[in-house]
């Protein structure tokens, strides 16, 4: 195996607490409950190990972020030690002084998600009365402070019609990045009927022309097969490098301080209260499979797209449990109870026999 690559970027539950009660929320977040979190000076300390540990990009995400009285300190302190800091939010706290204040703590680009242009549609999967207004307010605000803005769109059977008008929108609202997020059967999601396999290959295959038509970037994410369709299509893939970047570029850090591979893959790697966050990324059992494409099994471990895919691991776990992880409880390496190399599941294509 090569030598192992710091992570390129970490997404970082700072807090549980969340105003909406959003359908697919991976972490069953919410109103304040009996579930521990880091303080000011355990967030300090997280942010100097992933420092240490050469990480490009910490992305503090929640919950809801600006539901922490510290998260602007926290944002200027690993400013400051030379991470690039990135927020995702919901857009309901972001008034003028917030956006300024950001600006000011050194974000360098804040998320905001919009999954409908049907205000009654995004606030019924946010969980949220007047959450479309606060979504759409927010980018404005943050695009008045200099603060670019990502727009983040789940695909799911209501919205699915609508992805190519919400992209249109994002552009003509100045926003170039774009992230197309599908379900994964964890916490919330796991109680959701998903659109088909045949239906993802679609979407994928239209946004990734539509991308190239329109002059902004779409990344389909837990959608690693994408990877396969661009290749497909002719286009670079240069900018993406790999479709499943889950624990080889990229990992999650949850309010407690616990590592996973991803945001929506329940397993505990360690915590880095306890044991280093460099020691867990260069070491864990779990990342080591991950990252070795020759432990792949069923169809993903025949396809020749391998390499650049590897199919979503988070939904090949969540598929596989022996129960769903409706609550977002971790599950820990000795008692996992899905297969976290399994073949994905919602990918229709057939690998080409003996080209792998």
């Amino acid at each position: 195996m090569p030598p192992v690559q710091p992570p390129r970027i970490i997404s970082w539950n700072v807090t549980y607490r969340c105003p909406l009660r959003c359908a697919h929320c991976y972490n069953n977040s919410g109103e304040p409950r009996l579930r521990s979190e880091l303080g000011t000076a355990e967030a300090r300390e997280i942010l100097r190990q992933l420092a240490g540990a050469g990480t490009g990009i910490v992305v503090l995400s929640g919950g809801e972020p600006l539901l922490r009285g510290d998260i602007f300190e926290l944002a200027r302190y690993g400013t400051d030690l030379g991470l690039r800091m990135a927020m995702g939010t919901s857009g309901v706290f972001i008034t003028d002084e917030v956006a300024g204040r950001l600006r000011e703590s050194g974000i360098r680009k804040a998320a905001i998600s919009l999954d409908s242009l049907r205000p009654e549609v995004h606030d019924r999967f946010r969980g949220y009365r007047g959450g479309f207004d606060h979504a759409v307010a927010g980018i404005s605000l943050l695009q008045d402070h200099g603060v670019p803005v990502q727009l983040n769109v789940t695909v799911t059977r209501e919205s699915y019609g609508e992805i190519t008008e919400i992209i249109r929108f994002g552009k003509k609202s100045g926003i170039r990045d774009i992230h197309l997020f599908f379900l994964v059967p964890t916490g919330r999601g796991s109680t959701i009927t998903d659109i088909s396999p045949e239906q993802y290959e679609a979407m994928i295959h239209d946004v990734l022309i539509l991308s190239a038509d329109e002059g902004v970037v779409v990344r389909p994410t837990c959608a690693p097969q994408f990877m396969r369709i661009a290749s497909e299509l002719g286009m670079s893939r240069e900018e993406w490098k790999r479709g499943c970047i889950a624990g080889r570029s990229y990992c999650r850090v949850d309010p407690a301080g616990e590592v996973t591979p991803c945001p929506y893959l329940p397993v505990s790697l360690g915590n880095c209260t306890k044991t280093p966050f460099r020691e867990i990324w260069e070491h864990s059992a779990i990342l080591g499979m991950l990252r070795d494409t020759s432990r792949l099994e069923g169809k993903c471990g025949r396809c020749e797209y391998a390499g650049i895919c590897g199919g979503c691991r988070a939904r090949a776990y969540g598929l596989s449990r022996l129960a769903p992880n409706i609550c977002g409880d971790l599950d820990r390496p000795g008692s996992l109870s899905g297969n976290l190399m399994a073949e994905e599941p919602w990918c229709p294509y057939q690998p080409v026999e003996g080209a792998a």
